[in-house]
């Protein structure tokens, strides 16, 4: 865990998860089981993420985003100046960092909203979380114990979720655009993208 002493702010814990593998279709790691095996998913990725900003003083905060037709995705929080931002572990371009320049999680997820997308170039993101305290899960050891993951993400997913847009709004939506849609996927592992079902 020594590593996360190296990543003195936001960005800097960012880059750090870029440089790591992602991987597909794995169970979540604790922070030092992400540290030993180089390799996260969104999840994992953010659980990480939350252990190191809490080293730099902010609350370890996770955040959800629910889509229909699309993988959630998961996001650690971090707030200055009254402001939100954001960072992650994503298989696409546009799902990771965002600056703390965000009045409400609202504002937060809308600022996904137009990026994330399924491989039929539908616009998936529908919902957003509370914010989940990892501070619940200190008698668990949820940075260095593997299996604490499981109920982490148990209770991430029971939270209250709030919708983005009222139906009508949603059934109106236009398909991303070739450029966007190609941009997002840059360097993507396509086997790790939800596929949605047909129909």
């Amino acid at each position: 865990m020594r590593v996360l002493a190296r990543l003195r702010s936001p960005r800097a814990i960012q880059d750090f998860l870029d440089g790591l593998d992602y991987s597909n279709f794995e169970a979540a790691r604790s922070p030092r089981g992400v540290l030993r095996d180089r390799r996260a998913q969104c999840f994992d990725g953010a659980v990480l993420a939350a252990a190191a900003l809490q080293r730099l003083g902010y609350p370890p905060l996770l955040f959800d985003l629910e889509a229909e037709r699309d993988d959630d995705h998961v996001l650690a929080l971090y707030k200055v100046g009254g402001l939100w931002g954001a960072v992650g572990m994503s298989n696409t371009t546009t799902l990771r960092f965002r600056e703390p320049v965000h009045r409400t999680l609202r504002e937060l997820a809308l600022s996904y909203f137009e990026f994330y997308f399924n491989l039929a170039r539908e616009k998936t993101l529908r919902r957003y979380s509370s914010p989940l305290k990892l501070a619940r899960f200190e008698r668990a050891h949820w940075r260095t114990d593997d299996a604490a993951m499981p109920r982490i993400e148990s209770a991430l997913y029971a939270l209250r979720h709030y919708e983005l847009a009222p139906a009508r709004a949603l059934r109106a939506l236009s398909r991303i655009d070739k450029r966007a849609f190609d941009a997002g996927l840059l360097g993507a592992r396509r086997e790790g993208l939800y596929r949605a079902p047909r129909g």
